[in-house]
């Protein structure tokens, strides 16, 4: 199977031309339901099957899972940096360098899922109360040339929800779990 479709299952990201109350909707359902969908998609498999990576040399389905949590917790700071501050700089990490952190090694992707099902709940009540303008705040990533607004990064986290669950649910259709 071509390496760049298992990369990206569901397509790299694609910024909207333009954002809207729909559009956003649409992106905060899918960060909402993000808890819920990881959880169905590694419901049932075995240590072994956890400890399978997604593709060659990419990250184990536990690894996944607990990268998730680390990017949403991340980005939820991010957001209320951005609703606190004027435009702040923002600290990236080293995902690669996290996900080989003894909890994303080895840790029960339970303690992962517990954690984005009460992040997420926090983090879409906190999405739903944000005005257009607020939507409109930016924030400056060191890896990004540009400002990111907060409407780019729901958008963004709305991808990424979707992104790593379809890595796990499409390793089990392939491998028939």
């Amino acid at each position: 199977m071509d390496i760049e479709k298992l990369k990206y299952p569901i397509g790299k990201f694609k910024s909207p031309d333009s954002f809207h109350a729909t559009l956003r909707a649409t992106f905060i359902k899918n960060i909402e339901e993000l808890p819920s969908k990881m959880k169905v998609a590694v419901e049932g498999l075995s240590k072994q099957q956890l400890d399978t990576p997604y593709r060659p040399e990419g990250w184990t389905v536990r690894q996944v899972v607990h990268h998730t949590a680390d990017s949403h917790i991340n980005s939820y700071m991010r957001f209320k940096w951005a609703m606190t501050e004027n435009e702040p700089f923002i600290k990236a990490y080293d995902e690669k360098t996290w996900a080989k952190q003894p909890d994303a090694l080895g840790g029960d992707p339970s303690l992962s899922l517990h954690l984005l099902s009460a992040l997420h709940t926090r983090w879409v009540y906190f999405l739903n109360a944000m005005s257009e303008d607020d939507f409109k705040r930016q924030l400056q990533h060191p890896d990004w040339t540009r400002k990111l607004s907060l409407n780019m990064m729901c958008a963004l986290y709305s991808w990424h929800s979707l992104h790593h669950t379809a890595h796990i649910t499409e390793l089990r259709k392939r491998n028939g779990w």
